[in-house]
């Protein structure tokens, strides 16, 4: 080959080079941080770029190959709307001087899995092969955009910091495994005089580091309030917490998932858990299993129904607790499975933390409410049950692998007792093989009757869908929880009070 030969094929491979050097230039620009000298600049919300997606649209993803699933978001369809005026995220109060000074050690706790500051729940490390379905695919186009955030993780949090370092140090780790970007965390507090609200507020720092958008705020709502109604206030909490969803659905992937919890002491393989079975099962609600006692008893027992329409536990017709430890009685089916530790249909269930599709609460503006007029009286999770029902959203689950308790000692004793989630499942689907009946066959039809204990001493039947009418109705006189008593009906009295007590 001649020397011009040469130097022509060099200068070829260096104008080649360059051409490619440049195109990729284009697209980082066009797809990357340097998108809005490009394009026109979209809507920031908390300092946050993000993608409309219309409820509509014809964007959605998998309901269990997830991560098969690249992003391909869509604008098609309009955003359906049920509040009025541009929301405005609420504040906080003033933090406590001296209640910030303990903050720091809570924080570094909450966000080092390895800290050992605090003598909390050990968790295991959860299963990343298992889990790595719900993990959301970027591809080349999109992976320097916000997409449209998947997963909302809600919780209402008051006088709790003891359970703070384990609950929230699960949070942070099930956002890292589900990817920060793709995530939301809104907390609603207030109350608290233990460093609660203080160690919240710091958070937010750390939080919004991770490209994880944050939303606290703190209310003076107080379902222990004597007079209130507790389910009327519990409802409220709950709707507050998920304003920032229901109030803002264009910032949200149509298939969003809420992940509600408690002020529980939770291991991350836990949360990953709940998720991967409402993914698996095709569930539209997946609940685990709270106890006290160690794991000796059930707790959420008032919130949950069984197929059968009964309690989980025994509970005779004299309201005695004497049969508590009988859990699925009168279920066979549900017992068997409860037993083998495999995933069970439940007409409604909360447990100390539920994961549950958004598709009723953005579609059909589903709520947390208390009960109608003429409806039984009930606890706002198993009303909440109750319309998902309603609008064919009936796929409710409880995964008897996750084992829970509401502080680090309770759930210490539970996981003893039954196991951690990692463990059961290993035990349960690999030396077992009881992974093929793993499957719900679900029930399209919820049960007729439905057990209504609304004080646990004037148990009756009723329809599930009774008070079709949806009446509102004011239960701050019923008598129930911390409600007042009732005046009898056309009473009055001189001085314009109540009854002597």
């Amino acid at each position: 080959m001649s020397v011009a030969s040469t130097l022509f094929a060099r200068g070829s491979d260096k104008l080649y080079l360059a051409i490619l050097l440049v195109c990729v230039i284009i697209i980082s620009c066009l797809n990357g941080p340097f998108a809005s000298l490009f394009h026109t600049k979209t809507d920031a919300v908390d300092e946050f770029l993000y993608q409309t997606t219309g409820i509509g649209g014809d964007a959605h993803l998998s309901d269990f190959e997830l991560g098969d699933t690249s992003e391909n978001v869509s604008h098609k369809g309009a955003v359906s709307h049920f509040y009025e005026g541009e929301w405005e995220p609420p504040g906080i109060p003033d933090l406590d001087p001296e209640r910030m000074k303990i903050v720091d050690q809570f924080i570094n706790a909450i966000m080092d899995p390895k800290d050992r500051t605090f003598p909390r729940l050990r968790c295991p490390r959860p299963i990343k092969e298992r889990y790595e379905i719900l993990r959301r695919r970027r591809n080349f186009a999109t992976r320097w955009e916000s997409p449209p955030r998947r997963w909302f993780f809600a919780l209402n949090l008051y006088q709790c910091s003891h359970v703070l370092p384990r609950l929230m140090a699960s949070v942070v780790e099930a956002i890292r495994f589900l990817r920060p970007e793709d995530c939301v965390l809104s907390i609603v507090g207030g109350r608290s005089n233990d460093g609660t609200t203080e160690i919240l507020a710091k958070l937010r720092e750390e939080i919004e580091a991770m490209n994880v958008t944050y939303y606290f705020s703190t209310s003076d709502v107080d379902p222990l309030k004597s007079g209130n109604d507790r389910i009327t206030e519990l409802a409220i909490l709950r709707n507050l917490v998920l304003d920032p969803l229901v109030r803002q659905p264009e910032l949200y992937d149509p298939d969003t998932t809420v992940i509600f919890l408690n002020d529980v002491s939770i291991c991350t393989d836990d949360i990953l858990e709940l998720v991967y079975q409402k993914v698996y099962q095709k569930a539209d609600m997946t609940c685990a299993m709270d106890w006290v006692d160690h794991g000796d008893t059930f707790y959420d027992s008032w919130i949950c129904r069984g197929m059968s329409g009964d309690m989980f536990i025994e509970i005779p017709q004299s309201g005695s607790f004497e049969f508590k430890h009988n859990l699925f009685w009168n279920d066979p089916d549900t017992k068997t499975r409860f037993e083998a530790k495999l995933p069970f249909q439940v007409y409604s269930c909360w447990n100390g933390g539920a994961v549950f599709t958004a598709k009723p609460l953005l579609k059909h503006n589903v709520t947390f409410r208390a009960s109608y007029k003429d409806e039984c009286y009930m606890g706002e999770p198993t009303l909440l049950c109750k319309d998902f029902w309603k609008h064919g959203h009936g796929r409710i689950a409880v995964v008897p692998s996750v084992n829970i308790g509401y502080n680090d000692d309770e759930s210490r004793g539970t996981k003893k007792k039954f196991g951690y989630a990692t463990e059961i499942v290993h035990r349960a689907e690999d030396e077992m093989g009881l992974g093929k009946y793993g499957k719900i066959h679900w029930q399209d039809t919820p049960p007729d009757l439905i057990k209504c204990e609304p004080d646990w001493q004037h148990p009756t039947w009723v329809r599930w869908d009774q008070a079709k009418e949806q009446v509102p109705f004011d239960w701050t006189h019923s008598g129930y929880f911390n409600a007042e008593k009732a005046t009898e009906q056309g009473t009055s009295f001189e001085d314009g009070g109540g009854p002597d007590p």
